[in-house]
């Protein structure tokens, strides 16, 4: 009987798993055929406006609004205030870069060294998003493949699935208007499991893996090239040289942004001691409150569970936070906008060290620059390697020395670090919700992830007039230097 009873349930999930991997094979030759007429008829004149109608698909002012409040509804994460701009502004950076690109056809003639380089698509590319952004990942991702002549399936986190089919839905919408076919755009059928997005994973011409580590991992070895992100875990250093109001400012609007969905985040201040009492006065005028050793206990062992962070608390706002801690301040600082712990060290025995996913923060003291930036160090080296780092400061040399110095694929001079990490109208990176971390990051890029890396690009090499060095003319120096 009991035998029976194991054969009939190996029975019924070995027919779940074929009936998954049949349904997700049957959107992805869908989306094939979709992709092959696309490109077939495709020009530079159709690419843009099937972006701008994804992009109004999203950034129309009621859907917006209608979509952040189900993002924030379903997963519990951020607030529906600055998921509506987050939504406009990152759609419409993404909209800027676009304008001027070219992602059809002849995409540069060099005639010196007669090399003409032509854009083509990937074909289908399949997206995992997370639930931190379930509405501008997706759309961010929808625009770049489709601006590149692509199909693009996207796999959502499980409590962003109903959002996603609605942001999809919209899509499509805009697309009847276009004449383009619904097809390139779809998304896993729910409910979400492993076996589907293992599925897509093997089976389409490109992944992009924005989200957990265990997500970018199976990308990577699905057998599909693949673009993953790494994690997050930003610290930011406050030198001597630095404007103390300036800094608080835009890194309390930072942190408390969405409530720190966000990966790009500070997560550690790092004050060098000369600025020290004035940066942290500044701080707590903008917001940010500094709790004592009690309630930062209280607080760590609330947010930092044996097995990661606690879903319950992550992406809430600090009053909330405070309160589902049984945390009371004075009544001065009632709502506070940022939390401040004080560091007690770096790596596996200081949880305050890691990623936070919360407007939490850490604050280190350090006895000057060079103190400050080994802490930094210290900090990618237990996570976060490759990502980015934060630097307020007059003395721009020293951003350069981070960056020739440290594990990090970005340093972020004098601006809020979410805002800017990910592109932003007054800096030059282009507009991403997914930053490369490099090899420091295990991926394979260490860029914000943009329309170039959802096209292929194919090279017309004709003859030119050739000149070859002699051996005296490269070697030469080095002869001299050190002999034949």
């Amino acid at each position: 009987m009991i035998l029976g009873s194991l054969l009939w349930v190996a029975q019924a999930m070995e027919n779940t798993v074929n009936t998954d991997q049949k349904q997700v094979l049957e959107l992805i030759q869908k989306a094939r055929q979709a992709q092959a007429d696309y490109e077939q008829h495709g020009s530079q004149a159709l690419y843009h406006r099937a972006a701008k109608a994804v992009a109004w698909a999203l950034m129309e002012p009621n859907r917006n609004q209608a979509f952040s409040e189900m993002a924030v509804r379903d997963t519990t994460l951020g607030n529906v205030k600055d998921k509506v701009t987050k939504n406009y502004r990152k759609t419409l950076g993404v909209l800027r870069d676009l304008s001027l690109a070219t992602s059809y056809g002849v995409v540069e003639r060099d005639v010196n060294k007669g090399i003409t380089t032509l854009a083509r698509a990937k074909g289908v590319i399949g997206a995992v998003v997370p639930s931190t952004n379930p509405v501008a990942t997706p759309t961010n991702n929808i625009i770049n493949a489709v601006f590149c002549g692509n199909a693009i399936i996207l796999a959502p986190s499980p409590k962003g699935q109903d959002v996603c089919e609605a942001l999809i839905a919209a899509v499509r919408n805009e697309f009847d208007k276009i004449g383009v076919s619904r097809d390139l755009v779809q998304m896993l059928p729910q409910p979400a499991s492993k076996v589907k997005t293992q599925v897509l994973m093997e089976n389409v011409d490109l992944l992009v893996v924005t989200g957990s580590q265990d997500n970018v991992r199976r990308a990577y070895t699905s057998g599909t090239p693949a673009l993953g992100v790494g994690a997050g875990n930003v610290s930011v250093i406050i030198d001597e040289t630095a404007d103390p109001v300036a800094a608080a400012k835009k890194i309390v609007a930072s942190k408390s942004f969405d409530n720190a969905t966000s990966c790009s985040s500070e997560n550690a201040l790092i004050i060098v001691d000369a600025a020290y009492d004035e940066v942290l006065a500044s701080l707590q005028s903008e917001g940010a409150y500094l709790l004592d050793e009690t309630a930062a206990t209280a607080l760590k062992s609330a947010l930092f569970l044996e097995n990661g962070l606690n879903r319950d608390l992550i992406a809430k706002d600090a009053v909330t936070l405070l309160k589902r801690t049984g945390i009371t301040l004075d009544k001065q600082q009632a709502t506070p906008k940022v939390l401040l712990i004080q560091g007690q060290g770096i790596g596996k025995g200081y949880v305050e060290s890691g990623e936070k996913l919360s407007p939490v923060t850490t604050v280190y003291r350090a006895s000057d620059f060079d103190q400050a930036q080994s802490l930094a160090a210290d900090l990618l080296n237990y996570i976060g390697a490759g990502h980015s780092v934060g630097l307020h400061s007059e003395k721009l040399e020293r951003a350069e020395y981070i960056a020739q110095h440290l594990p990090t694929s970005r340093v972020i001079v004098n601006q809020a670090h979410c805002f800017a990490t990910g592109g932003a109208f007054n800096n030059g990176l282009p507009f991403s919700l997914s930053m490369g971390c490099g090899s420091w990051g295990g991926n394979s890029i260490d860029e914000n992830l943009n329309y170039k890396h959802y096209m292929n690009l194919s090279k017309v090499v004709v003859p030119i007039a050739g000149e070859e060095p002699s051996l005296e003319s490269l070697l030469g120096d080095y002869w001299k230097e050190v002999g034949h």
